[in-house]
C-alpha cells in the first residue's frame, strides 16, 4: 500500500481523522465530481472548479486551450486541488462542537500540459466516464478540431492527505443534560429523472451511462 510521506503542506492538525494512504485518497477522487484548483496567477490566489479524470496515480484536468489555466497551468507550476464529499450537518449543543461530517481529499503537485496525442485522448476518455462511467464509448468521437481546442494538463501527486469526519456531535459531559437537541442531518446526493433537450433523433433511447447514474 503506498502511503503519501507527511510534509509541511498535507500534515493533517488532527491526527484522528488523518489518513495518508492512497487507497483511502483514491476512495474519495473517485467518488467526487467536482474537484477546486487553487494556483497563482500574476502573484494573486486563484480557484477553480473542476471536472477531472483518473488513471491510476495520474489526475487529469482539461479545458478550452485559450482559458487561463491551461496558459498558466501549463509549464508545470505548483497547484493544490481538493475533493470534499459532505456527508451531514452536526448539531452540537453548542456552537462550538457543531460540525459536518465529510470526506475530503487534498493533493499537492504540479501539473504538465499533456502534449502526446495517445495520453490526450485517454485523458479525456477517463475524465468523461468518471462523470457518466462508459459515456465516452456511447458518444460521437472526438473531432481532430476539437481535440485540438482542448488542453489536457496531467497533475503529478507530490504530497496528499484525506481527512473524514463521521458520527455524531461530541458535546461535553454537561450539556447532554440541556433541553437541546443535538444529532446528525444526512445529506445526500440524488440524481433527478434524465430530461432530454427536445430534439432527440428517433431511436435514441436512455443510454447505460445515464442509467447507471440515476441507479446509484
Amino acid at each position: 500500500m503506498t502511503v503519501y510521506e507527511r510534509g509541511k503542506l498535507n500534515r493533517v492538525r488532527v491526527g484522528t481523522r488523518a489518513a495518508y494512504d492512497q487507497e483511502a485518497i483514491f476512495k474519495i477522487l473517485d467518488a467526487g465530481l467536482v474537484a477546486h484548483v487553487g494556483f497563482s496567477d500574476h502573484d494573486r490566489p486563484v480557484v477553480i472548479p473542476m471536472i477531472y479524470g483518473r488513471i491510476g496515480e495520474q489526475v487529469y484536468l482539461h479545458g478550452a486551450k485559450a482559458a487561463r489555466f491551461a496558459k498558466v497551468l501549463g509549464p508545470g507550476v505548483p497547484i493544490c486541488m481538493t475533493v470534499t464529499l459532505l456527508d451531514g450537518i452536526v448539531a452540537g449543543r453548542s456552537a462550538f462542537h457543531s460540525s459536518m461530517n465529510y470526506r475530503s481529499a487534498v493533493l499537492h503537485g504540479r501539473a504538465a500540459l499533456v502534449t502526446d496525442v495517445g495520453e490526450r485522448k485517454a485523458a479525456l476518455e477517463a475524465i468523461t466516464n468518471h462523470l457518466m462511467p462508459g459515456r465516452w464509448a456511447e458518444a460521437r468521437p472526438m473531432t481532430e478540431k476539437e481535440l485540438n481546442a482542448t488542453a489536457v494538463l496531467a497533475f503529478t501527486i507530490e504530497e496528499a492527505s484525506a481527512k473524514t469526519r463521521s458520527g455524531p456531535p461530541n458535546d461535553d459531559g454537561e450539556d447532554y443534560q440541556l433541553p437541546i437537541w443535538g444529532g446528525v442531518v444526512p445529506i445526500t446526493t440524488v440524481f433527478g429523472a434524465p430530461e432530454d433537450d427536445g430534439v432527440l433523433a428517433p431511436g435514441a433511447d436512455l443510454p447505460e451511462s445515464i442509467l447507471k447514474i440515476i441507479s446509484t
